[in-house]
């Protein structure tokens, strides 16, 4: 198999960076919003319980405050929440709380609170405490319009799981990824953004045409993309607040690839408009493009390290897809990954500690991290298709696509591989996730 043939067959493997990949879809039934399973937990994870808020007034129909806290935990990997069932009392202030009887439960922690409906909003007024120590931890109040509970829910798992780690929470921020439903002309391709739990999705953009690999501006308020919609790869960026669509690459041969720089101003992209599939830079306000690779190798999937100057990209140059990583524009690019012969779509951690990337191990596909202090590889995914990794704005979490029984799903692990949730759709398929960032 000759280099080019081999790299080919990468892309045809992994849709999110070239269009050849589109001819492999497999459309089926799809729904809007996501499901969520959890797969598996972390054996460290910390004993917490999430009491059933007090309700003073007519509250919003739909789920609860405290279930939509205890779900957020959960869902880190970081946090075994005590089954209300199993609690001896249900406190919502400082007064009910006896911490001798949530030790018995082996809680370390209790959070607390109540709810308010006032008019047109609800507030929630809620006390986290460390039960060993007997002190109250976190206190705070917090208001949202009615129809934003979730929102709200999402807000106190944030500030709990800051309170408790250090580390900055993500269950406030949002998803986006890719559905396919229906077969032959009548298969559909769905831009779609929901939150961190698969719930409250939106359509964004629906095409006959593929769509591929969305990716977040920093701000939140954008998504760049591919669409074939004019029979060719296209790369635009979409305001999500207005459903204003710009044009930003349409030369000819391959607009495939798009990544944001830190500062919104620019994208990164694969363009083949001299004849190879090669590396740019498009400043969006001038328009102007800067080449930052030239090698008769295929080069894509760019991503900007954490110092905003450099990059991580996949090429074949060395007779396979590895990962190579250019320190500035001009720099000779360096190859990092050496572990087997097919490491590609390069992801750095936003602490610019850790690069994930899809790593081919025993004829199947994983999502491994390289340690780029020490070099040291390892596999986090314990599935055997798994493509688009897509990091977490906090770095603790890592989304990315596999095949579950037959079915194209997303899986959120812990960075470290070792807690899990799955977000399939209840038909059809769902791929090319893409984690949005915090935004206030």
């Amino acid at each position: 198999m000759t280099d080019r043939k081999f790299c080919l067959d990468r892309i045809l493997k992994t849709p999110a960076i070239v269009w050849l990949a589109l001819m492999l879809t497999l459309p089926l039934g799809a729904r809007a919003e996501l499901l969520i399973r959890i797969t598996e937990g972390a054996s460290s994870a910390i004993p917490i319980a999430v009491v059933p808020f007090a309700e003073s007034g007519s509250m919003p129909a739909g789920d609860k405050v405290s279930s939509v806290v205890q779900s957020d935990l959960t869902m880190s990997g970081e946090f075994r929440p005590l089954e209300p069932s199993r609690m001896l009392s249900l406190p919502s202030e400082r007064s009910e709380v006896y911490f001798r009887d949530w030790r018995l439960l082996g809680q370390r922690y209790v959070l607390v609170g109540q709810l308010t409906r006032n008019g047109d909003r609800v507030q929630a007024r809620y006390e986290l405490f460390d039960v060993n120590q007997e002190k109250r931890v976190l206190g705070e109040t917090a208001a949202v319009p009615a129809g934003n509970v979730r929102s709200l829910a999402h807000h106190i798992s944030d500030r709990v799981y800051e309170a408790i780690t250090g580390v900055e929470g993500v269950f406030s921020t949002k998803l986006a990824y890719i559905t396919v439903s229906g077969q032959g002309d009548q298969t559909r391709y769905r831009l779609q953004v929901s939150d961190v739990d698969g719930k409250r999705a939106k359509i964004r953009l629906e095409s006959r045409e593929p769509i591929l690999s969305p990716a977040w501006s920093p701000d939140g308020k954008k998504l760049a993309y591919v669409s074939f919609e004019t029979g060719k790869p296209v790369i635009f960026v979409h305001e999500l607040a207005t459903g204003e669509r710009q044009k930003v690459s349409d030369l000819p041969g391959l607009n495939s690839a798009p990544a944001w720089s830190a500062d919104g101003r620019s994208l990164l992209m694969t363009l083949s408009r001299d004849g190879n599939a090669e590396i740019y830079s498009k400043d969006l306000a001038s328009g102007k493009l800067s080449r930052l690779t030239n090698h008769w190798a295929i080069d894509t999937e760019a991503a900007w390290d954490h110092s905003d100057r450099g990059i991580y990209f996949t090429s074949d140059r060395s007779g396979g897809p590895q990962i190579y990583h250019m320190e500035r524009p001009g720099a000779e690019p360096r190859r990092i990954t050496f572990g087997s012969r097919y490491n590609a779509r390069p992801r750095p951690s936003p602490t610019g500690d850790y690069v994930y990337y899809v790593h081919q191990r025993d004829r199947s596909f994983h999502i491994a991290r390289m340690n780029l202090e020490n070099g040291e590889e390892s596999v986090i995914t314990r599935t055997g298709s798994d493509e688009s990794p897509s990091v977490s704005p906090n770095g603790r979490l890592l989304i990315y696509a596999t095949r579950q029984e037959g079915e194209g799903v997303l899986t959120v692990v812990s960075a470290d591989g070792g807690a899990a949730y799955s977000l399939p759709a209840s038909e059809g398929e769902v791929r090319e996730p893409a984690w949005g960032p915090v935004t206030r």
